[in-house]
């Protein structure tokens, strides 16, 4: 049988590979075209499907076919992190792009006025390729705009004539640039369509992800990344009414698009969003049907986080749609439908294409009927607000506050900066480090998206986190329900202020630990040469008091002179956001400045572990942390040459979640850490530390046993015990230097594991617990519930001269958890004194 098959599939490729894919494969049938535009092959040299398009020649062909085409015009929105342009082509009829901006305008106010105007074309926002190394999508559009520009006819001048379309060919530059050149230098000129072959198995990081390694598919709503932030800008400009988003999924399965499972749909998106859903489907399937392409609908996938490209739209008065296409991987791959070419998968989602814009003209009055009740609808909620609001800051932290209202302001919210100080219920909300969000304004639905506590839920399955509320994510404190202040007491100006100097000194400067740049500031210190130590207990000076964690910067036997030291913490306290304090005395209430509670510091040398084994999500977030907010260089060490390093120059390294790390990895980082280092792991490399002796660990387990459940409901069980992404709180213990900086005594971690470690009986060894009910916002199953309860996400172990620390959950989830990102930075400047 093996052999027949074997024999179908050369019988099958001979086939495929002597007849030369044309772009007649992908358009439809019995239309012209207009021989002005130019094909894609007349500009990257090849057909559509013969190789991967590199982000180089897709960009050549976007501009040459905008150039031809008066029904296209292109923009460049901005650069991903390694400078290639996130381009938006717009394509109407001519008639409309000589009118554009009106038609932009009258589509944005038809959402702010409850006059119906019905009497516009539809918005369609067509977006390719998020995840790099599923490439159908971005060289599929590369057919769909030739399509759209050349086609001739009545059907496509009424497309065009009635819909507007917002054409993004690669969401993910830097990755689809990967992966092109993966899959391209490993082509067998005679195509092999073994799984085995090297074509098929990409080295680590994988095509995937950005340069940081980042999913850009979880960034929508919190947009941290330069390619977001550039597609969320052109979402709202225009608040498209579809939102299409291609993917691929695995080589064995067919084709899927929304709607997804019925029970895993976000309970703010209305019913209707998922009835247009349905209805924009049937186009999909007719089409599909008349290909004889399989697929499938209802069975897989969700609309619970609007994180995502296919559930964002849904939070935003629009429809998202996410289409996901089994993967070749490369050129040609066998998978149990059969070969699996590269121009099929490049073909399902040009069909698909070409049925949403379909499906927009047909269903055109529905859809923007649709988006006109939504914001109706939004703000009737909204107007039963009043005056209320949320207020949210952090007295002694304004750049987290002022981060997070960088990305309410992206999405468009009103807000607004305290400029007096308030008090509500105990927490005080500092001037220009705290922020007002009226209720009663258009995006109110989009406003309880990011600040919901949610814990109840329909399905215990979810495809994605569960739980988000970006005042926990930040650590800040925040409060509902609160009547806006006087015009007088509110600034429409958002900014994060420059640090200072605030007096000369010729005897020391104490910098605070509170503020989230206070890292990059204290590396820069050190990094320059000068003595600094850190505040093991709290002292007051000139009146003034000071916390855990205050930075000493002495000013005799320094390398520079007082003159110059001033100067360069000015510098740094303009760019860093912190302020320095000049003292005259070392006379303190509590500890005087020359007490041996103040902790001599050094400079770190960090290298962090990356390559097979590790995650590259976990790695990337470190990386990008490390890089870009804090500036502070580090190694990137690949696990491959991990053993014939030289780890002497490094004071700390830091392993990301690890998976395959073995015994000589082991007995080379304990050599290192039993000799001064410090070494940090995450997540499942802490079963690695205690398998290895690093520290001892004992994790809380229990079997569960399935009870009064089928064979078909065992998968559900199983999910169900999975945690995907919840907040829970934990209690601190802020004198120990991993809980420096915090004011709080609670903190919310983020937790997306099931690794649970038992608290020591030492109080003293548990600086962060998780309390009894230590549920904020989420789904977790009750079994896991009780495990987690009580105990810890940190732990600490010194080895002869060294410490290892290990942390149960990643503090540096998608870049936007920035209310744990001073645990990782405490581990490192810190460790010695733990």
């Amino acid at each position: 049988m093996r052999f027949i098959k074997a024999i179908l599939l050369l019988i099958t490729f001979n086939i495929f590979s002597q007849s030369q894919i044309t772009l007649d494969y992908y358009l439809p049938e019995n239309i012209s075209y207009n021989t002005n535009i130019p094909k894609p092959a007349d500009i990257i040299g090849h057909e559509v499907g013969q190789w991967h398009v590199t982000h180089d020649k897709m960009v050549q062909y976007m501009y040459a076919v905008a150039n031809a085409s008066n029904r296209i015009s292109i923009e460049n929105r901005g650069y991903t992190f390694e400078d290639r342009p996130l381009l938006l082509l717009t394509v109407t009829s001519p008639k409309n792009h000589e009118n554009i901006e009106a038609i932009r305008t009258t589509h944005i106010n038809a959402t702010e006025s409850d006059e119906t105007n019905f009497n516009r074309p539809t918005v369609v926002y067509q977006g390719f390729s998020i995840h790099g190394n599923e490439p159908s999508g971005a060289n599929a559009a590369l057919a769909v705009i030739y399509y759209l520009a050349a086609a001739e006819g009545d059907e496509i001048n009424q497309l065009l004539e009635n819909t507007v379309i917002l054409f993004d060919p690669s969401y993910n530059p830097d990755g689809l640039q990967r992966f092109a050149y993966w899959a391209n230098t490993n082509r067998n000129m005679n195509l092999t369509s073994d799984s085995n072959d090297r074509e098929y198995n990409e080295v680590w990081p994988g095509g995937r992800t950005n340069h940081y390694y980042f999913d850009l598919n979880r960034d929508w709503l919190v947009g941290q990344l330069p390619e977001s932030q550039a597609r969320i800008k052109s979402f709202h400009n225009w608040l498209p009414n579809i939102l299409t988003d291609h993917h691929e999924m695995g080589t064995n399965s067919t084709f899927f698009f929304q709607p997804g499972i019925p029970s895993r749909v976000h309970p703010l998106t209305p019913k209707q969003n998922q009835d247009l859903t349905m209805a924009i489907g049937n186009f999909h399937a007719k089409a599909l049907d008349k290909i004889g392409s399989f697929y499938y609908t209802g069975e897989s996938f969700d609309d619970f986080y609007y994180g995502k490209g296919s559930t964002f739209p849904d939070i935003n008065g629009g429809i998202g749609i996410l289409f996901e296409q089994a993967s070749s991987r490369g050129h040609l791959q066998e998978s149990d439908n059969g070969l699996l070419t590269f121009p099929f998968t490049i073909r399902n989602q040009f069909t698909t294409a070409l049925s949403t814009l379909e499906a927009a003209v047909k269903l055109r009055t529905d859809l923007l009927d649709y988006q006109h009740q939504f914001f109706k609808n939004a703000r009737q909620e909204a107007s039963k607000a009043g005056n209320k609001g949320i207020v949210f800051g952090d007295e002694k932290d304004a750049a987290k506050a002022y981060h997070l209202a960088e990305i309410l302001q992206r999405h468009q919210i009103e807000l607004f900066a305290l400029e007096e100080d308030m008090t509500i219920n105990g927490k005080k909300f500092a001037k220009q480090h705290s922020y007002f969000v009226p209720k009663n304004q258009k995006n109110t639905r989009l406003i309880n998206a990011m600040f919901e506590k949610r814990t109840q839920f329909q399905d215990s399955l979810f495809y994605d986190i569960s739980a988000w509320t970006l005042p926990l994510a930040f650590n800040l404190d925040y409060e509902e329900n609160v009547a806006k202040p006087s015009d007088n007491k509110l600034s429409t100006a958002v900014n994060l202020s420059k640090g200072e100097v605030n007096s000369a000194s010729n005897y020391a400067y104490l910098m605070e630990w509170h503020e989230y740049y206070s890292p990059k500031a204290l590396y820069q210190i050190l990094s320059k040469g000068l003595r600094a130590k850190v505040s093991m207990e709290p002292f007051k000076s000139g009146g003034k008091a000071y916390d855990y964690g205050t930075i000493l910067i002495p000013i005799q036997n320094q390398s520079l002179n007082p003159g110059d030291i001033k100067s360069l913490l000015d510098d740094i306290g303009i760019e860093c956001h912190v302020n320095f304090d000049g003292v005259s005395t070392g006379l303190n209430e509590g500890i005087d400045l020359g007490s041996g509670q103040f902790r001599t510091l050094e400079k770190p040398n960090i290298a962090l572990l990356v390559g097979d084994g590790i995650s590259s999500y976990d790695a990337g977030e470190i990386w990008h942390l490390l890089d870009t907010r804090y500036q502070i260089p580090i190694t990137k060490l690949d696990t491959r040459n991990l053993n014939r390093s030289n780890l002497d120059h490094y004071t700390t390294i830091i392993i990301a979640n690890a998976s395959g790390l073995g015994k000589s990895e082991a007995g080379k980082l304990k050599s290192w850490v039993e000799n001064g280092g410090t070494l940090i792991g995450y997540r499942n490399t802490l079963r690695w530390f205690n398998t290895n002796e690093f520290m001892k660990i004992e994790f809380k387990e229990k079997d569960l046993t399935a009870k009064n459940i089928s064979f078909e409901q065992q998968r559900d069980f199983r999910g169900a015990q999975v945690i995907g992404g919840a907040i829970f709180e934990a209690k601190l213990d802020r004198s120990h230097p991993i809980n420096f900086g915090y004011k709080n005594n609670n903190l919310a971690l983020f937790r997306d594991t099931t690794l649970f470690v038992s608290s020591d009986e030492q109080s003293y060894n548990n600086p962060i617990q998780y309390t009894d009910q230590p549920l904020l916002s989420g789904y977790i199953s009750k079994p896991n519930l009780e495990l987690l309860k009580n105990t810890v996400p940190f732990k600490v172990n010194r080895l002869r001269s060294g410490r290892v620390i290990g942390f149960t959950d990643n503090t540096n989830f998608r870049a936007f958890w920035y209310g744990t990102n001073k645990l990782l930075m405490n581990a490192v400047f810190f460790a010695n004194n733990m």
